[in-house]
């Protein structure tokens, strides 16, 4: 199916991020207005981060859809790394702020008012958030949405946040210390702090083509499932995500005296095979190496062979390490190669 089929569900979701958030900032704005609250003011930076985030992220959503084209031929998937590492970048900027605004709260005295009243609008943003965070993660893994699933992860952090600020708050109207509000703010900034860090994190990660362990171990089960005897080696796999699409390219070697026609034929037939496996949209590249006798045969279960030189001793064991490395046999050859 076509990568348009997802864009109603993530457009659908990112505008219910986009109107909840809006409504939060106004119920925390509103809390912060009436109980001069630290902790408040910085749950309510939260929702300002939410809603310039979940913009950005709908901005993503929609152009991440479009097909590849002359300027982009590996499409536009990439923007979701933008949007994750701009949403990163707002958390640590927001975080900055709230601890700014507390240390001013410190240094001046904090003068708190209504604590009773900040509590309830929290506590109910706080479950609000929770289960659109759930929801955002959940949609987002259903449509592999990077965007969606950062969002939701940060309405999730901005969730546990709420709950650490209204426990905060009920310490100060039990122990009567008004300090522990503006405490209890740079907390929240400091965890926040992590989490648009781990955003930035996954950004440049995305970005840089960081190899992706997942998406490895994934191609790994797929080639070990349809590996025949003429697959004699795989090595110098590689892959990148880019949205939902997968990029994946690697060398296969087998038998040297194949003519063009039956080389083409296997490579269509075992390139359909995995692009199956990963998605129509995904573009799979293989490189059919010749086999070198005698360095190959050893490891070659092909049967009949006319150019066999040895017999088959071993067969090479295919893990994520072996096939993202150099050929098994390239040392081999040039070990042979020197001894001759």
């Amino acid at each position: 199916m076509p990568l348009s089929r997802f864009v109603p569900l993530r457009k659908r979701a990112a505008l219910i991020s986009l109107s909840i958030g809006g409504g939060m900032l106004v119920m925390k704005m509103s809390a912060y207005f009436l109980t001069h609250s630290a902790a408040i003011f910085s749950d309510a930076l939260e929702s300002v981060v939410h809603i310039a985030a979940t913009a950005m992220a709908l901005y993503s959503v929609l152009l991440s859809a479009r097909p590849a084209d002359e300027s982009h031929p590996y499409g536009h998937g990439k923007i979701e790394f933008f949007s994750a590492g701009f949403e990163g970048a707002m958390i640590v900027l927001a975080a900055i702020a709230i601890i700014y605004q507390a240390v001013s709260e410190i240094i001046v005295g904090p003068e708190l008012e209504k604590l009773g009243v900040g509590i309830l609008f929290t506590v109910a943003a706080s479950i609000i958030n929770l289960f659109l965070g759930t929801f955002l993660i959940r949609t987002g893994k259903g449509t592999n949405s990077l965007t969606l699933v950062a969002d939701g992860k940060h309405v999730l952090t901005d969730s546990i946040t709420s709950f650490g600020v209204v426990a905060g708050l009920g310490l100060v109207l039990l122990t009567g210390w008004e300090l522990l509000d503006p405490l209890m703010a740079i907390a929240v900034a400091l965890n926040i702090l992590v989490s648009g860090y781990r955003l930035l994190r996954i950004s440049v990660g995305g970005l840089m083509d960081e190899a992706h362990p997942q998406t490895l171990e994934k191609i790994l089960a797929i080639v070990l499932r349809d590996r025949t005897p003429a697959w004699i080696d795989l090595h110098h796999l590689r892959a990148w995500r880019s949205g939902e699409i997968y990029h994946v390219d690697f060398h296969l070697t087998i038998p040297f005296y194949w003519s063009i026609d039956e080389a083409h034929a296997f490579e269509k037939k075992a390139l359909e095979k995995i692009a199956r496996e990963l998605g129509t949209d995904s573009q799979v590249l293989m490189h059919l190496d010749p086999c070198i006798p005698p360095v190959c045969c050893t490891m070659c279960q092909v049967s009949p062979c006319k150019e066999r030189k040895h017999e088959f001793t071993f067969r090479r064991e295919w893990t994520v390490a072996t096939l993202t490395g150099r050929e098994a046999y390239l040392q081999k050859s040039v070990e042979t190669t020197t001894h001759e």
